[in-house]
């Protein structure tokens, strides 16, 4: 079974940090690509950033230079690191994991976490 579940979610105060993670299990993580998506209330799910099984990492552009994702391979989790907050970074947060070709698009995602909620304000 597939599990994936997200920590770290808090209010902050915009040009804070955060630091969430995925806790991954059920799946042979070297051969998945992981991802974090976000939705605000109203909107689509979209995609922040996305780790290929290589090592190869990239960021939607609203968020280049200010949030980090890594992966630990021993404890499989999923980092996403996120600094400089803006009130628009403001939504559920959700992990994500497909096997094979890595992918910004949501619905290509068969697995994913609960969400944890990240809210900033200004």
């Amino acid at each position: 079974q597939v599990l994936l579940v997200e920590s770290g979610g808090d209010s902050v105060q915009a040009g804070g940090s955060l630091r969430l993670v995925c806790a991954v299990s059920g799946i042979t993580f070297s051969n998945y690509c992981l991802g974090w998506f976000r939705q605000a209330p109203g909107k689509e799910r979209v995609g922040v950033g996305r780790i290929h099984t290589d090592g190869y990492i990239k960021y939607a552009d609203s968020v280049k230079g200010r949030f980090t994702i890594s992966k630990d391979s021993t404890n499989n989790s999923l980092d996403l690191q996120m600094t400089s907050l803006k009130p628009e970074d403001t939504a559920m947060y959700y992990c994500a994991a497909k096997e094979g070709y890595c992918s910004m698009v949501a619905h290509n995602y068969p697995y994913w976490g609960q969400g944890t909620q990240v809210t900033v304000s200004s």
